[in-house]
């Protein structure tokens, strides 16, 4: 069920195409600062609900960037691992063409959970207007989300709120959730810098080793076995336990809603890094909080992503994307981070209020 408020959605669109068998959705859920910026999933559990929350947490985040885009999201129902290629292009064009009367003008797409590269090519030239999305390949004058913006971003939050701690990544341990381009990257950074993964999980599910992982090692498992699980060292467990690992800090960096309200008192780390959307509910967010856990929420730490689009969309290179990803992540995750220390609330909190004073600046339908 989508649930409308004083901020949104604006638009809600659902599609079908039963000669390829497509069904999706796209909630456009603020413009005020821009069409609304938001990827596209493909997986066959995503719902009108999940792309309604996900699209609301994107105008926040968005806002919260400084970039100018509104927030919106997208979804494709379909298993990729049940389909061949061929027939995944024709879904995702089949979307592309479905969107032509909001995309570009209200609604521009990008890559997301299943959805990459080559997904945003196919979706740009069936829209048949390459600003349609972002996260295309460099001969389409994209800057692929596969250079690993979005872990960049969290990468340097997770710096932030460490130090805010009174650490340094050199001396932390970490556990990752999820492998896929944020989890790669988060722990090809971390270990560059000197820290040690001590968890990572995937689908199948989790390798950890006291000791540390190593990271090439680790890589190379995962593309020629499919799964961390093969690792060959250390102990694997499953999928969830994840978040019970004793560590410094966990990122997520997959799935919505993987910490629930029984999770709450298994979680060991001090810092939560949101690497994916929706880990969790705000109302498990203030219980962690309220047990001294310092979460950086997700439209902060990840934000890479969207502040490389914003680079793409005005044509820059991805020196000068890296570079911006740094600035704005770091500025931004130590004005939330003090804010709430000298105001008493959790981050998000704070977090929400500046991307709500940002949007209301420029809102000309909220009701508010």
């Amino acid at each position: 069920m989508v649930e409308f408020d004083d901020y949104g959605p604006e638009k809600v669109f659902e599609v079908y195409n039963a000669k390829v068998g497509m069904h999706g959705f796209v909630v456009i859920d603020n413009t005020a600062l821009g069409p609304g910026k938001g990827g596209i999933r493909m997986t066959p559990t995503v719902s009108r609900t999940e792309v309604s929350r996900l699209a609301r947490a994107m105008t926040w985040k968005n806002a919260l960037a400084g970039i100018p885009f509104g927030g919106a999201k997208a979804g494709i129902i379909a298993d990729d691992r049940q389909i061949t290629q061929k027939e995944k292009d024709e879904l995702v064009a089949s979307f592309a063409k479905a969107l032509k009367p909001v995309c570009p003008e209200f609604y521009v797409g990008g890559p997301d959970m299943n959805m990459a590269e080559h997904e945003m090519e196919v979706y740009a030239n069936a829209n048949g207007n390459n600003m349609s999305c972002t996260g295309k390949p460099a001969s389409m004058g994209g800057l692929p989300h596969e250079l690993g913006s979005t872990a960049f971003g969290c990468f340097h939050s997770m710096k932030v709120g460490l130090k805010h701690q009174g650490k340094s990544v050199e001396r932390i341990t970490v556990a990752i959730e999820g492998f896929g381009n944020v989890g790669w990257f988060m722990a090809k950074f971390v270990t560059e810098a000197g820290g040690k993964v001590v968890a990572v999980s995937d689908s199948r599910g989790v390798i950890y080793h006291k000791d540390g992982l190593d990271f090439e090692k680790l890589a190379s498992v995962k593309k020629d076995e499919g799964t961390v699980t093969k690792y060959g060292e250390g102990e694997v467990l499953p999928a969830h336990e994840i978040i019970s690992i004793d560590c410094d800090v966990l990122v997520t960096a997959a799935i919505p809603d993987l910490i629930g309200p029984k999770d709450v008192d298994k979680i060991k780390a001090k810092l939560i890094v949101q690497g994916s959307n929706i880990p969790m509910s705000f109302e498990d967010e203030k219980r962690l909080h309220e047990k001294g856990v310092l979460i950086i929420p997700d439209f902060v730490a990840n934000a890479g992503g969207v502040i490389s689009s914003w680079a793409e969309s005005i044509g820059k290179d991805k020196k000068f994307m890296f570079k911006a990803v740094e600035e704005k992540i770091v500025k931004n995750t130590q004005e939330v981070l003090t804010r709430a220390e000298k105001e008493g609330k959790a981050p998000r909190e704070v977090a929400v209020q500046i991307a709500k004073e940002r949007v209301l600046g420029k809102c000309k339908t909220c009701r508010v």
